[in-house]
């Protein structure tokens, strides 16, 4: 049996979901020429689409020639680097546990995709590379609309103008309460934390879902938890001057803001959660509540614990609170946690089995397809899946993040 040669084309940045809507892996001339397509439609100036339909030329002259060839476009991620490396190369093994190819023929827009190329080497030979370049007129007028269509980016206008917006802003707020440049500080201080350490990316996914809508009801509820933030700071502001007066130190200091603003603040995320909840509700998204449901407990239980922590750090009236009151309230939220956790588990599984899903696409969280739902295995808690090239797997409740026209799954 004679071995296809594989045209495989890249979209390390994922242009095709972001712009398109459309998920990879692409498989087959008909499923790339309707995705090259929709993606000139949506960005007439995005090179991955001239990609595809170079790498659909390419194809269509190797059929002519009597070849054995098959034609594949793998999606990367957004923020390119590890994560988008990391989906191509599974994408590019699970085609390749169907596809058994001795070689390829590398279709590439320029330099950003050329970096994945010694992941390609280490699983297939490529015979051939072929680089489609956009024709422009000069190399500054290139370098000039490129720089406009990165500011046109949220990622990069958030870097380029957000960035130097919110430290102005800061430090003018910090400016107007006479609080000098240390608050500024501790905020670029976490923030660089959890930059370093990955959080932020997952503070922004949260950010994401929590989005501002006049055409939902949660509106109503941003409006009144937006004033209820303004209070707690400005409690929180009044407690950090009444500290002076009290002698506190620095930790006892610190303790009595952070009181100040537990009296309000927790109602306020309460309130925002509520509110989409209720925007669930309407829309008929059900199984998403059960997420809101764990966001609520866990406000609570973190509003109580700090709570207590507070009032043991300071302990200037009665009741007092010991070091052990204060370990009993972790161990009490750790075991009310652990329930609520399990409880809603329960309560997302029966949603789970009581939806017909068969036949529902199942989308990560980098917009990719995985697969198509063709049964449901109540006993393992997991869903039977079908990739485009017919192979079967399971996939455990727990993934999912959201059940909607497809299903959507975080790793």
């Amino acid at each position: 049996m004679v071995k296809p040669i594989l045209v495989l084309c890249i979209d390390r940045d994922n242009d095709l979901y972001e712009k398109a809507k459309v998920s990879g892996p692409l498989i087959g001339r008909e499923e790339n020429l309707e995705a090259a397509t929709k993606l000139a439609l949506a960005d007439p100036e995005d090179t991955d689409a001239n990609s595809i339909f170079s790498a659909i030329r390419i194809y269509d002259q190797m059929k002519a020639e009597k070849k054995s060839v098959e034609i594949a476009t793998l999606t990367g991620h957004k923020k390119l680097g590890y994560k988008a490396d990391l989906e191509i190369s599974g994408q590019l093994n699970r085609i390749l546990a169907e596809i058994p190819a001795e070689s390829c023929v590398f279709v590439s827009d320029g330099a950003s995709d050329e970096e994945i190329m010694p992941i390609i080497r280490s699983r297939i030979k490529i015979d051939s590379t072929k680089i489609v370049v956009m024709k422009q007129a000069k190399e500054l007028e290139k370098t000039y609309f490129v720089m406009l269509e990165k500011l046109k980016d949220p990622y990069y206008a958030r870097i380029i103008f957000g960035v130097p917006a919110v430290l102005l802003l800061l430090f003018s707020v910090s400016s107007i309460l006479e609080l000098g440049w240390k608050p500024v500080g501790v905020l670029v201080g976490l923030y660089l934390l959890m930059k370093g350490f990955g959080i932020e990316e997952h503070f922004f996914g949260l950010g994401r879902e929590f989005r501002f809508s006049i055409e939902k009801t949660s509106w109503l509820a941003y409006i009144s938890a937006f004033a209820l933030l303004l209070i707690s700071f400005w409690a929180a502001h009044e407690a950090y001057v009444d500290s002076f007066e009290l002698g506190l130190d620095g930790g006892k200091t610190v303790a009595y803001v952070l009181k100040s603003m537990l009296f309000l603040f927790p109602w306020m995320l309460l309130l925002i959660i509520g509110g989409k909840a209720i925007d669930a509700m309407a829309e008929n998204r059900k199984f998403i509540i059960t997420r809101y449901a764990l966001y609520a407990v866990a406000v609570l239980l973190s509003a109580m614990i700090l709570s207590i922590g507070t009032q043991w750090v300071l302990n200037l009236d009665e009741p007092y609170v010991g070091f052990g009151d204060f370990l009993l309230s972790i161990a009490v939220g750790m075991v009310v946690g652990y329930a609520s956790i399990t409880l809603i588990g329960m309560i997302r599984k029966a949603s789970v089995l009581s939806m017909k899903l068969e036949g529902r696409e199942v989308i990560n969280e980098n917009g990719n397809f995985i697969g198509r739902v063709v049964g449901v295995d109540p006993r393992k808690e997991q869903l039977v899946l079908q990739n485009q090239l017919g192979r079967k797997f399971n996939l455990a409740f727990r993934h999912i993040y959201s059940i909607e026209e497809s299903i959507f799954v975080r790793s």
